[in-house]
């Protein structure tokens, strides 16, 4: 099986400072990260300085703010990016983005943007799915407030474009999520119902759940990431800090050896061990010409005998030969067999 991609948000976590961006890369790659990824917006680009109710948050991590005040706190520069993406290649750790406007595409594009990722609530916008699909990078779209429909209509839009690289993730839209509602059944269902790969995109807490996603089939794992929570932020209270996130990759990558990949070959540990499955031995000593029975043989370990779904075919044969208890039945041994 391909390497899950463990990727690392940086989203707001840089709390307004570029160093501490550059030192959130470094920690991530020192975490085990595969990526890192930014989000390419402004507050202009994805909202607009409104301060009617349709722009108000009324509750939840961020309630009582405005929608313009929220965005121009959390965004990453758009002067920052080269750097950012320069200090990721310098780690050896794959840097892409979730653009959410054509211009932020067109941006990400100057910087060689390796893949775009489209976010839950940008699903829906399907001129920015075409935009992006028609660069013809890898797509992964998060499908957290997405019907049936939504979701088919984001991949149609892909297609359409020529662009069939396409993860979906499996992703819950609160901050944080809870671990009842990851429903992460659905990735197996997902990958079936609509032919492509599918990851998960976590906001719970912990690492139950994308560990989890593992055995389900994930092939991308998102999670936001912090150097220190006490910095602050946006979505300080829902990322993973450097030490929760390197015990989430060990995890992860255990997992992954022990799923393993489907193959009913023998190796070699397991051609040994069938030295101590069971197999036919003589149990009582046999003299030639003597009948075997019930009684002078049995199925038992250690395994260098007949295999026991022989043992009805040679009851009431004869042996050739005497024969010690404690010896390996083998075909040799038996009259017309």
């Amino acid at each position: 099986m391909n390497k899950i991609l463990i990727v690392a948000e940086l989203s707001a976590n840089h709390n307004g400072k570029k160093e501490i961006a550059i030192e959130t890369i470094k920690a991530a790659k020192r975490a085990g990260a595969d990526a890192i990824k930014l989000q390419t917006y402004t507050a202009d680009t994805i909202t607009i300085d409104c301060r009617n109710k349709d722009f108000y948050i009324p509750s939840g991590l961020w309630g009582g703010r405005y929608l313009y005040d929220l965005y121009k706190e959390a965004y990453t520069p758009w002067e920052w990016h080269k750097e950012l993406f320069e200090a990721a290649r310098k780690e050896g750790l794959i840097c892409f983005s979730s653009p959410f406007d054509k211009t932020a595409v067109d941006l990400l594009e100057s910087l060689n943007n390796p893949i775009y990722k489209i976010a839950s609530f940008e699903i829906t916008d399907i001129p920015l799915i075409d935009y992006a699909a028609k660069k013809m990078k890898p797509m992964i779209i998060s499908t957290g407030i997405a019907s049936i429909e939504d979701i088919q209509l984001a991949i149609d839009t892909c297609r359409i474009a020529g662009n069939y690289d396409i993860t979906l993730l499996k992703c819950t839209s609160a901050y944080p999520a809870a671990l009842e509602d990851a429903n992460l059944a659905m990735i197996k269902d997902m990958a079936e119902q609509f032919n492509v790969k599918v990851g998960l995109s976590d906001h719970t807490m912990g690492s139950t759940v994308p560990i989890t996603s593992i055995a389900m089939g994930a092939t991308v794992i998102e999670k936001h990431f912090i150097i220190d929570r006490s910095i602050g932020g946006p979505d300080a209270s829902f990322s993973m800090n450097e030490v929760e996130f390197t015990e989430m990759v060990k995890a992860i990558r255990e997992a992954e050896a022990a799923i393993g990949k489907i193959d009913y070959t023998l190796t070699d540990k397991m051609l040994k061990g069938r030295e101590s499955a069971r197999s036919l031995y003589v149990v009582e000593d046999i003299k030639a010409g003597e009948v075997i029975s019930e009684k002078n043989i049995r199925s038992i370990r250690p395994g260098f005998g007949m295999h026991p779904k022989f043992y009805h075919e040679v009851l009431g044969k004869t042996l050739k030969y005497d024969i010690e208890k404690g010896i390996a039945l083998t075909s040799e041994l038996i009259e017309d067999l």
